[in-house]
């Protein structure tokens, strides 16, 4: 055997501290009680670190074998955060979704003559008669019949201010003189066709005509403009599961479609629409516009509603009822358009009056003939910011 210097040997001595009594084996040629210092199997109980044989301290530590306590602090901490960028995210994809729907078809800057803005923002909403996307059998069903072209079949002017929300109806026969005017797609300008039904302006050149001729003939400047046709209406009211309504008596109207008795009920897209329209068993358009005003004020209650809202089964069908018909105007965003509902939904809930134009009598054509004294003192009150004291018919 090899010496070492200063007399020490090959194989070290093992350390008598560690030293554990061995069992003697034959054909190693080992001396009892020594160790060979090769791993026999055995375990060396309380030695070393994380040893198959060691027992925990009890003291929470996994090094020792015990469980870590539950941190339920930064568990809700971490949910509450993934929760918020997750809705975050649902958020930014709806927004831009539903922007991109948007039909901005409508320009307001080729309209003349503009009043000066006032206090508040007002909207002109316009149901049409538009059968755009309906099938035969569909035309059936919601009796609008097959007629070409579209014309207006209500209008609604909202205006929004801090005196509160006021929604005043032009019936479609109101009597009123179509000013000068720029074509929308020839861009020539066009000298007055003098005076006509107010339905008459659209049906001659859309929706900037209809727009310059209320604001030639009333002096309030509309900021923002929203049309829907037939299909879009009966959809938005299907997509969030019919309007209530109370039916103020028995309606029976062959050309519209309507049937109900009086009392509290339900109605369903194809019902809706034949509610709203329904005009000559009214007696009158003054009475057909009124019945427009309510239920629009109830289907916007109904859709602004968290059931709606926070309900992604029932926001995405409505939505895209809604926007895949609704044309509007070219600055209209969806932030305008959310408080335009919320403004309906707030005349439903008393926040807001409801009225018609203030009619003087009649007029040629059987027409509606506007009480101008009234008329000018209802826009003076919305312009200023003042509330509103005029009464409607």
């Amino acid at each position: 055997m090899t010496d070492w210097p200063n007399g020490g040997s090959a194989r070290p001595h093992p350390d008598p501290t560690r030293v554990m009594p061995t069992h003697q084996h034959g054909g190693h040629g080992g001396h009892a009680g020594y160790d060979s210092g090769y791993n026999t199997g055995q375990v060396y109980a309380g030695s070393g670190y994380g040893g198959p044989g060691r027992r925990g301290t009890g003291h929470g530590d996994p090094g020792r074998g015990g469980a870590r306590p539950v941190d339920w602090g930064r568990r809700i901490k971490v949910g509450l955060i993934t929760f918020l960028v997750v809705a975050l995210v649902w958020s930014i994809g709806t927004y831009f979704w539903a922007d991109s729907k948007l039909r901005r078809e409508v320009d307001l800057g080729i309209v003349k003559d503009r009043p000066e803005e006032g206090e508040g923002t007002t909207y002109l909403i316009v149901g049409s008669d538009s059968r755009e996307g309906l099938s035969d059998e569909r035309k059936k069903e919601l009796h609008t019949g097959s007629a070409d072209g579209k014309r207006t079949d209500s209008m609604i002017l909202l205006h929004v201010g801090d005196q509160g929300t006021t929604m005043i109806s032009l019936p479609r026969d109101s009597w009123v003189t179509i000013p000068e005017f720029t074509g929308s797609e020839s861009g020539k300008d066009f000298p007055s066709p003098g005076a006509r039904k107010l339905n008459a302006a659209y049906s001659m050149d859309g929706a900037t005509l209809l727009v310059r001729t209320i604001e030639y003939n009333t002096g309030l400047r509309i900021d923002h403009y929203a049309e829907i046709g037939f299909g879009g209406f009966a959809e938005i009211v299907d997509a969030v599961g019919g309007v209530e309504m109370d039916i103020p008596r028995d309606i029976k109207d062959e050309k519209s479609g309507a049937d109900f008795k009086k009392g509290r009920q339900t109605l369903d897209g194809a019902e809706a629409l034949a509610f709203v329209r329904n005009r000559y068993e009214a007696g009158s358009d003054l009475e057909r516009t009124k019945n427009q005003q309510k239920f629009l004020a109830a289907l916007a209650d109904q859709t602004a509603t968290p059931a709606t809202i926070l309900n992604p089964f029932r926001l995405y069908p409505t939505m895209s009822a809604g926007l895949d018909t609704l044309i509007v105007d070219e600055d209209m965003g969806l932030f305008d358009l959310a408080s335009m509902f919320w403004a309906m939904k707030g005349v439903t809930s008393g926040e807001g009056t409801s009225m018609n134009m203030p009619i003087a009598g009649s007029a040629p054509q059987g027409s509606l003939k506007w009480d101008m004294e009234r008329v000018r003192l209802l826009v003076d009150q919305l312009k200023n910011g003042e509330k509103v004291t005029v009464k409607g018919d």
